[in-house]
């Protein structure tokens, strides 16, 4: 079949000079982003003239001005344009225009970005029975990826089963189980995850070595490490080779692990395969070696790193610092952030506020205001933590009424001041015996109204014998709807107590143990106010089954507990004999309910004590800790030790 030469060229080139027409046009009256809301722009000018969708003639299943409309939807859609976006799809829907997969994806994207995740899903759905769009795999995999970004992990399983499982509209390809594998680990459904990837095979989907590696990931999040070793040495049988991100959720999960023998020979095996270690891989290894302790490592790996030309970045310097400070090495911490500045990279709020606190903590407050000061000069401006350390340590040193001007300077800087910033000060005006002072930070802020501060005015006033202030406080706290911790409990008990008044402290202790579901239980520190009450007030048979009562919730006594004991066995005939039955006896209950460390601090009381334990219970005590699985346990601590050193 002959076509005329003359009239397709005609047809030609009417079709280019109205597409570029309408090309010239839409490129002036596209509204350009602007800071007001949709509908704000909606009610100023539609975007979209009515005049240019005239119908065009058709060829085959498209119509001129097809290709224009699918220029507009990507437009609006990168322009996050969302009011017109939709209008272009009813106009489109009006004049019977055909629709192609690939509008579809870029309107999830664009409300993805907008955090719309039910529009997509409502998109996904009127695909087909709105539009005559049959969706693909494509579509599928770009709503699942919208909905897992925005953390609705729950959806995204929903909408897995519902099309892929059960209806099988859609056959699923490697990203589509990539993208399930990931919804059900962050589930921490890891064994639904492993069938499912193990049924990838069945769906001719090859895994890829990101499937490999979230599986890893997840598996390393739920301490089953060895399985994740399995599944690296399955890929690489496999022909899949992994990468820098494989290799580190292996290594993570062995630093969180505290097994750092095996990470570093992840390591080598890494180099072997010749993938070469990136910030992350030197950052979860330097985290895992200050975690151990072993500070020293930690900076040599990082001389390591930057030899092997691996930026260190925040988070290197961060985690270093840190766990120099928990060392009690803040001065150490002090001189990398020296030296990380003569480098040229600039630390940030967190890494001051760190050596702050560090140094307040090892009483040289001197040293945390120079660093505050070094700050300052150096042009960061601090933050509400870098206040809160700063006015904390202030407090920490008795010096409330400084760290209350830094408050004013605080709020100047337009920082506004936190809950734990007021509560920092209270405490500090408490410590120096100010409470007057105390009471009228409480009452002049409403932010300080939570359990945190209530406990804190709840101690205070009881340290500061103003027992009926407290219980004042305390009843507030209740009628206000806030549920005491363990600290308000242990402090209105120990004013109730130093007053004499045991019998109002126990009906008080039974009133926090009745309280199922509060979250608050009764520790070490409640147990002793008790036991000193009773005991001091000759109640000794009440003491020993409250001791046998706190034994039974499992909480442990400690030194403070058995030297109350003692001290009432002393005051009786012969303290020698009855204490050191007593102590036996604590041993032997504890061992029974096998709480060996409990049973072990109860000898090293003893010993102290110069009292020396009966043979039969060092037998017993020495039975439980050297059970195979604990020298077992040992001997694997010895050989990480040494591999690491």
């Amino acid at each position: 079949m002959h076509i005329n030469a003359t009239l397709v060229t005609s047809i030609g080139e009417q079709l280019i000079s109205k597409r570029f027409l309408l090309i010239r046009y839409f490129s002036v009256i596209i509204p350009k982003k602007s800071p007001e809301d949709d509908e704000q722009r909606q009610e100023i000018e539609p975007p979209i003239h009515q005049d240019i969708f005239k119908s065009g003639q058709k060829f085959g299943s498209f119509r001129v001005g097809d290709s224009t409309f699918y220029s507009l939807i990507e437009n609006f859609a990168k322009a996050g344009d969302l009011v017109s976006l939709e209008r272009v799809f009813n106009q489109m829907k009006h004049e019977k225009r055909v629709f192609i997969e690939g509008n579809f994806i870029l309107a999830f994207k664009a409300y993805g970005k907008a955090r719309k995740s039910e529009k997509v899903l409502d998109l996904f759905e009127k695909m087909w029975s709105e539009y005559q769009c049959t969706p693909s795999v494509r579509s599928f995999n770009s709503v699942m990826n919208v909905v897992i970004q925005q953390g609705l992990f729950d959806k995204a399983l929903d909408l897995y089963t519902s099309v892929i499982i059960q209806q099988k509209h859609i056959s699923p390809n490697v990203l589509t189980y990539n993208l399930v594998i990931k919804v059900l680990c962050k589930l921490g459904l890891v064994d639904r995850a492993i069938e499912s990837f193990r049924e990838m095979p069945f769906r001719k989907c090859t895994p890829d070595v990101f499937t490999y590696s979230t599986l890893m990931d997840g598996l390393c999040k739920e301490d089953r490490i060895d399985e994740a070793v399995c599944l690296l040495d399955e890929m690489q049988v496999e022909g899949c080779f992994p990468n820098a991100v494989t290799f580190n959720a292996l290594i993570n999960g062995l630093c969180k692990k505290g097994d750092l023998g095996r990470a570093s020979k992840v390591v080598e095996n890494m180099f072997l395969k010749g993938c070469i270690p990136n910030e992350v891989t030197y950052n979860t290894l330097i985290h895992g070696l200050c975690v151990k302790g072993k500070l020293e490592k930690a900076v040599s790996l990082l001389d390591r790193m930057v030899s092997n030309k691996c930026v260190p970045n925040d988070v290197t310097y961060s985690t270093l610092i840190n766990g120099l400070v928990k060392q009690g090495r803040a001065v150490n911490g002090a001189s990398i952030l020296i030296s990380v500045e003569k480098r040229g990279h600039k630390a940030n709020e967190y890494v001051y506020s760190t050596l702050i606190n560090g140094f307040f903590r090892e009483g040289k407050p001197d040293l945390a205001l120079k660093i505050w000061k070094y700050m300052i000069i150096k042009g960061l401006k601090p933050n509400t933590v870098v206040y809160s350390t700063l006015v904390d340590g202030l407090c920490r040193e008795m010096k409330p009424d400084k760290a209350k001007d830094l408050i004013t300077e605080m709020e100047k800087m337009g920082c506004k001041p936190n809950a734990f910033v007021y509560c920092s000060l209270m405490k500090g005006y408490f410590d120096t015996g100010d409470t007057d002072k105390a009471l009228d930070v409480w009452k002049d802020n409403d932010c300080v109204r939570n359990e945190v501060c209530y406990s804190v005015v709840i101690h205070g006033l009881c340290s500061n014998g103003r027992l009926k202030e407290g219980m004042n406080v305390w009843e507030d706290m209740l009628s206000k709807g806030y549920k005491p911790d363990a600290i308000a409990y242990s402090s209105i008990t120990q004013g109730l107590c130093s007053n004499g008044l045991v019998e109002e402290g126990l009906k008080l202790f039974n009133q926090m143990m009745a309280c199922e579901g509060s979250g608050c239980k009764a520790d070490v520190v409640t147990y002793n106010i008790l036991l000193n009450g009773l005991c001091k007030n000759g109640c000794v048979s009440r003491a020993i089954d409250l001791l046998n009562r706190m034994i039974d919730d499992g909480c442990d006594p400690d030194l403070v507990t058995c030297n109350i004991f003692l001290k009432t066995l002393k005051e009786q005939v012969s303290w020698l004999e009855d204490g050191s039955e007593f102590l036996e006896g604590l041993v032997i209950r504890l061992h029974k309910q096998k709480r060996v460390v409990g049973a072990c601090n109860i000898i090293e009381v003893m010993l102290q004590k110069y009292v020396i334990p009966k043979e039969h219970t060092w037998e017993i005590v020495i039975q439980q800790v050297c059970r195979p699985n604990k020298i077992r346990g040992a001997i694997d601590r010895c050989w990480n030790n040494l591999y690491v050193e």
